[in-house]
């Protein structure tokens, strides 16, 4: 493999690809189970909201994985620390297929989810490290593609292919493609100049910036409101709206095509100006969430806007790209955090639109749900930009 003496990669497509290929197989892994539960239930002799404790404990294995991943490993080498991550990725899915119990396979989930987190944030790294400065963004957006085309296509094969011939193998499946993101890595991902100076210490140093923090904040809580809507999205779609389950997958699929086409143009943003992308992201957001309480009462203006939620995903290269400019030296922890901060957000988002729907009110709630986490996000975002004035703190060139 060529590389260049600076970490650039010669070929960054085919370095983006590799690691789009991981994001791919563990966005597969995370939601595939959703429509799998039945069959899980069955074959485990569980109810089936037990088997949303697989669902948690995968969650749990984020939270904890990211932060946990990335201060053990801060001398490893990120390729190596890529590579490495993929394998126990692999390990922990194959092994969820072959589960003898169910409490067993709770377990195994939470091990397939401790990876997740540490991948996606050494992943942006590296591809941030193989392009020039002005275009890291939009590299990163292109690795995060992996996640959003499994909401499209991997989720969808896994739950069709899961139904029809049991749903072990969507998990195979999936490690078998976590097997082989860790060899294209070796062969395409360029090695990036080792910092001899990296400790857990320093990267746990991330915890404590102001920056760091607030912007992990604005993650688990602007981005709460298209987790509200997405998780009750087919109850919504079927007993208020009146559409067929049997349209169930083209939700999935508008969602996917929204989140692609979000992902992309919020990488393009960030490049342009990420101080002004986060706010105008955050502001569409809650103009989005809120137009689908109305727009759920009917399945095709439901469906819209399934896709238009789906765009909200834009806010993902925007923190992410901000989190490595206010990081310092604690690089790979500030990368993992937002990801084990889009759980939060998926945690978060859940249960108050949960509650919502608890309490009495319409399926489409979530939508107002959404719209208050959206500007909630927004109001840290400028309390953050406060405090910044307050007592600056140094941080990246590029990133002012």
């Amino acid at each position: 493999m060529q590389e260049s003496t600076q970490g650039l990669a010669r070929n960054p497509r085919l370095a983006e690809f590799a690691l789009a290929l991981g994001g791919f197989g563990i966005g597969t892994s995370e939601f595939v189970i959703m429509g799998l539960m039945n069959r899980v239930a069955g074959d485990l002799a569980v109810s089936v909201p037990q088997v949303g404790y697989a669902i948690s404990s995968y969650a749990l294995g984020v939270v904890v994985g990211a932060p946990l991943i990335s201060a053990l490993a801060a001398r490893v080498p990120k390729r190596a620390l890529l590579i490495v991550l993929m394998l126990v990725f692999a390990v922990g899915n194959i092994a969820s297929a072959m589960a003898p119990g169910f409490w067993s396979f709770v377990g195994l989930r939470f091990i397939a989810g401790l990876p997740h987190g540490a991948y996606f944030g050494v992943a942006a790294l590296v591809a941030a490290g193989a392009v020039p400065v002005d275009q890291r963004a939009r590299a990163i957006s292109r690795v995060m593609l992996g996640l959003t085309t499994a909401i499209l296509i991997g989720a969808p094969l896994g739950t069709w292919a899961g139904n029809q011939f049991g749903w072990q193998i969507a998990f195979v499946g999936v490690g078998v493609i976590a097997l082989l993101t860790a060899m294209l890595i070796r062969l395409w991902v360029p090695v990036q100049p080792f910092d001899a100076l990296a400790s857990p210490l320093r990267e746990l140093s991330a915890l404590v910036k102001q920056r760091v923090l607030v912007t992990v904040a604005i993650a688990c809580v602007g981005c709460g409101g298209m987790f509200s809507i997405f998780s009750y999205v087919m109850p919504t779609l079927t007993q208020q709206a009146g559409m067929s389950e049997a349209l169930g997958p083209l939700v999935l699929v508008i969602f996917g095509i929204g989140s692609i086409i979000g992902n992309l143009v919020g990488g393009r943003m960030a490049d342009k100006n990420l101080m002004r992308a986060i706010p105008r992201i955050l502001i569409w957001c809650a103009v989005i969430q809120g137009g689908y309480y109305f727009a759920a009462d009917y399945v095709w203006s439901g469906l819209l806007f399934v896709g238009l939620v789906g765009t909200c995903m834009a806010l993902a290269p925007s923190l992410q790209t901000r989190l490595m400019d206010v990081a310092g030296n604690a690089q790979t922890m500030a990368a993992s955090l937002n990801h084990a901060a889009f759980n939060g957000a998926n945690a978060l988002g859940a249960w108050l639109a949960g509650l919502v729907i608890s309490a009495g009110f319409d399926w489409s709630s979530t939508g107002p749900v959404g719209t208050g986490l959206a500007l909630c996000g927004l109001a840290i975002f400028f309390f953050g930009k406060w405090l910044e004035k307050r007592s600056p703190e140094p941080v990246a060139a590029h990133a002012r």
